[in-house]
């Protein structure tokens, strides 16, 4: 994980006057455009990008060798456009997380690969998902076979 110097120096400090903020991409062949929000009381504008200010708390993933990386989700809900446009959406959507320092939002400090959004539930006031990323135990094995139609060198007696 490659961070700059600027988030290594204001890690160590005691304080810092540095804001990070996390930027969400929410993105579904069904949307007619991808959704954009940041956890902000303002829109930020990150590599051309506009992520529109919305309350949300994303649980960053977790890094264990063990499993694949997991997060949480949780949207407000109040005005709901963001619950109406999942509800739209026919299967699986992926989520992008990155984190960006406030004074400079173009520099991504840490991004995460796109993860699937799963077992979403909304009511009144929020909207939650599962956010993971398919894991290798889920992938068929082993993944080839070797067999005389494709492989007829390995069954010839000479």
């Amino acid at each position: 994980m490659t961070i700059t110097d600027t988030t290594k120096q204001a890690a160590f400090l005691q304080e810092t006057g540095e804001c990070y903020l996390i930027l969400l991409t929410i993105a579904h062949a069904d949307l007619a455009a991808s959704i954009r929000v940041v956890n902000n009381n303002e829109d930020i504008v990150s590599n051309g990008n506009t992520f529109s200010a919305f309350p949300f708390n994303c649980q960053l993933p977790d890094a264990t060798e063990d499993t694949p990386p997991r997060a949480r989700l949780i949207i407000d809900n109040t005005s709901q456009e963001i619950a109406q446009a999942i509800r739209t959406i026919s299967s699986k959507a992926t989520v992008l997380i990155q984190v960006i320092r406030a004074a400079d939002p173009d520099t991504i400090e840490r991004s995460f690969s796109e993860f699937d959004m799963r077992n979403v539930k909304w009511d009144a006031s929020r909207v939650s998902g599962d956010l993971e990323i398919e894991g290798m135990e889920s992938e068929p094995f082993p993944a080839g076979e070797f067999n005389p139609a494709e492989f007829s060198g390995l069954f010839s007696n000479g």
